[in-house]
Parts: structure tokens; C-alpha cells; sequence
């Protein structure tokens, strides 16, 4: 484990060896605000539990998080609905891809977990039925997470999600006709959308997860969630939070882990710190080659894992 005070020379370090990386995959192109992405670009930070922030390379600059906010939005309605939640979406890895309907038709349209494209429609019906304005209160969660009041929305994407967004419509009226999404589809899918669309960057990002380090208290020391449900979220980040590369990412890195097709993923040491890493190019299953890489070489080099 790592004696450091500052986890700004491991930062260091690994950047330089990403740099090294020569298959860096391909950028998301069934979403065209996204097609244009560099797998060249590259940042990285490590929030510790006081908010102290470490970073490299492209750390500061905002992206589009797509998926990961998944994890937020999450929090907030089992913070809302706490276990009747679990009724409406399971806790199981899908061993599918992340936009598939195979499952929802053995299952009586309930979703094998909240990080796949069905669960995650359901969890944001969910918030949005507690409180009216799901992608809203999200936005002023993590703007307060963060710190970061100027983190928006970015409408280009949100647009060109919806325009591409036939497979999530087909989710929804199908999980609809379950009786397992309760408002109407077309304004689930407005919020959906926009949520994904949250531009945010890696500091942004390590800062907002850090609840999840905290045991469930907020950054401002005041409780979101019990210990028991910050453990729930971080057990089905390890075991669900990567599409179905969940096994190879538990083996690599060890840690629980949301990715999203924008190249982010956001990892979680309990107790110790958080961390975001950022890089376009994805993998056949929707994971940044680099990001995965520098979180493989992090719990290497400090011996920072839940396990």
C-alpha cells in the first residue's frame, strides 16, 4: 500500500505509461456528438475523503458522462425510495450487452440491474416520480458534490441521444406494458437523455463519488445514505458497473466502478478516496482502454482494492 501523502506522483507515473499505450479503441459512433472524440486525450484525479484533489493530463476538462451519472442518480432515489426500490430493478449482472431487451422478456420487465440501459430507465422513473424533476435534482446534487456550480447539461448531445434513442424507447414501452414504468414514456425519455448528456470532468467527478467513500455522507458531512446502502451501491458498481466486462474489471482493478460511452469511469476506494478517469476510446463493450488501464495500474502500484 502506498505511504504517500499525495497520490500526485502515482498520477504522474501512470500517466506516463498511458502515454505509452498504442491501442487506445474507438470513440462511441452510434452517438454522433460523441463519433468525434481523440483516444489520445487523457486525464485522471483522486479525490480524497476531504476534498483534497489530485490530478493529470486532461483532468480539468469537461465531458460528456453519459452512463456514469447512472450512479448518481441511483443514490438519489434509494435515498428517496430506499428498499422498495429493489422491487422495480434487480442486482444482478446481465452478461448482456448494456442495451439489450433479451432479458426483459423472460423477466416480466423487470431489469437485472440499475446500470444496463433498462435499469437505469427505471431508476430515473422512479426519482423522477419522488421528485418531479429527476435530471434537475441530479444536476443540483452534483453541482453540491462537486463544488462546481457551472456543470450543465449539454443540449447537442441530449438532442442527438434522442434523435438515435429508438432501442431505449423500445426499453421503456416495454418495461411500460409491465406496469414497471408509471409516467409517461416519451417525458421519462426527455430526462433520461438529458442526464446522460451532464458535461463534467474528472475532478468534478472524483469529488461527486465521494460519498460513496465516505460510507454515505455527503461532502458537507450531512447523511445520504446509511452505511448499508452506500455498501449496496458499491457492491453492485463492482459486480454490475461495467456492462459485461464487470468480471474483467473486478479482476483487473478491483474496485467498484460505473463506466460511461463518453470514455469516463468513476472507481471508489471505501474509506480512502475516489477516482475518475477520462479517455474517448472504448472497447467492445463500452469501456475506455486507457481508463481501464490507468485504474489496472493505480490499485497495482498504491494496493488500494476492496480486496
Amino acid at each position: 500500500m502506498t505511504t504517500n501523502t499525495s497520490f500526485q506522483p502515482v498520477l504522474d507515473r501512470i500517466a506516463e505509461e498511458i502515454a505509452e499505450l498504442t491501442d487506445r479503441g474507438a470513440p462511441a459512433d452510434y452517438i454522433p456528438a460523441l463519433a468525434a472524440g481523440d483516444p489520445r486525450d487523457f486525464g485522471m484525479a483522486v479525490a480524497e475523503l476531504d476534498g483534497t484533489v489530485y490530478g493529470v493530463g486532461d483532468w480539468r476538462r469537461p465531458f460528456s458522462t453519459q452512463s456514469v451519472t447512472k450512479v448518481f442518480t441511483l443514490a438519489l432515489a434509494l435515498a428517496g425510495e430506499g428498499e422498495a426500490l429493489w422491487t422495480h430493478v434487480g442486482r444482478e449482472p446481465s452478461g448482456d450487452p448494456f442495451n439489450s431487451l433479451v432479458q426483459l422478456e423472460y423477466e416480466h420487465g423487470i431489469p437485472r440491474n440499475p446500470f444496463i440501459n433498462a435499469g437505469a430507465l427505471v431508476v430515473t422513473d422512479r426519482l423522477h416520480r419522488l421528485t418531479g424533476d429527476a435530471s434537475g435534482n441530479l444536476l443540483a446534487f452534483l453541482r453540491a458534490e462537486s463544488g462546481n456550480p457551472d456543470l450543465a447539461f449539454d443540449a447537442d448531445v441530449a438532442a442527438s441521444e434522442a434523435a438515435h434513442g429508438d432501442r431505449n424507447a423500445a426499453l421503456a414501452h416495454f418495461m411500460a406494458s409491465y406496469g414497471n414504468i408509471t409516467g409517461p414514456v416519451p417525458e421519462l425519455l426527455r430526462e433520461y437523455f438529458r442526464q446522460c448528456s451532464l458535461e463534467a470532468s474528472c475532478a468534478d467527478l472524483a469529488l461527486a463519488t465521494g460519498f460513496l467513500a465516505r460510507h454515505g455522507l455527503r461532502a458537507d458531512g450531512s447523511r445520504l445514505l446509511t452505511r448499508s446502502q452506500a455498501k449496496q451501491i458499491n457492491a453492485v458498481m463492482l459486480t454490475c458497473g461495467t456492462y459485461d466486462a464487470a468480471g474483467d474489471f473486478a479482476y483487473r482493478v478491483g474496485l467498484p466502478g460505473k463506466s460511461g460511452v463518453g470514455g469516463a469511469v468513476v472507481a471508489v476506494v471505501p474509506g480512502r478516496c475516489t477516482l475518475c478517469v477520462w479517455s474517448p476510446g472504448l472497447d467492445s463493450r463500452g469501456n475506455s482502454v486507457a481508463g481501464v488501464a490507468a485504474l489496472d495500474r493505480f490499485t497495482t502500484i498504491t494496493g488500494l482494492s476492496v480486496f
